[in-house]
C-alpha cells in the first residue's frame, strides 16, 4: 500500500521555524520527486518546494525562498520541509507528494503527482 505521511506540523509564533517531514512508503521512493503544497482556508492549492529523484535539484515558490528549506533522505524513505522566518501567510494545511515523472521548472503542477499525503495543519499567529 503507497503510504506518505506528514507530521511536524503544529502552532507557531510568527518568526519562528518548524520542520515538517514526509516518510513514505509502499513504493520505489527513489524513483519519485518529491513536492511540498499547501492550502489555505478558501484558497487553490500552491506549490511550495520539490527535490528531484535523481540529483536532488530543488525548486521554490518565490513567496518561500530563502525562507524554506527542502531535503531528502533516500535511506529513511523521507523528505524533510526546513521552515524558517515563518509568517501568518504560510498558514495552511501542507501536503507531500510523488511524482514519478521528471517536471523540472514546471514542478508546481499539482495534477501530475501521483501520490499524496493527508497533510499537516501550520498555524503560524501574530
Amino acid at each position: 500500500e503507497v503510504q506518505l505521511v506528514e507530521s511536524g506540523g503544529g502552532l507557531v509564533q510568527a518568526g519562528g521555524s518548524l520542520r515538517l517531514s514526509c516518510a513514505a512508503s509502499g513504493f520505489t521512493f527513489d524513483d519519485y520527486a518529491i513536492g511540498w503544497f499547501r492550502q489555505a482556508p478558501e484558497k487553490e492549492r500552491e506549490g511550495v518546494s520539490s527535490i528531484s529523484r535523481s540529483d536532488g535539484s530543488t525548486y521554490y515558490a518565490d513567496s518561500v525562498k530563502g525562507r524554506f528549506t527542502i531535503s531528502r533522505d533516500n535511506a529513511k524513505n523521507t523528505v524533510y520541509l526546513q521552515m524558517n522566518s515563518l509568517e501568518p501567510e504560510d498558514t495552511a494545511v501542507y501536503y507531500c507528494a510523488a511524482d514519478l515523472g521528471f517536471r523540472g521548472e514546471y514542478w508546481y503542477l499539482s495534477y501530475e503527482y501521483d501520490y499524496w499525503g493527508q497533510g499537516t495543519q501550520v498555524t503560524v499567529s501574530s
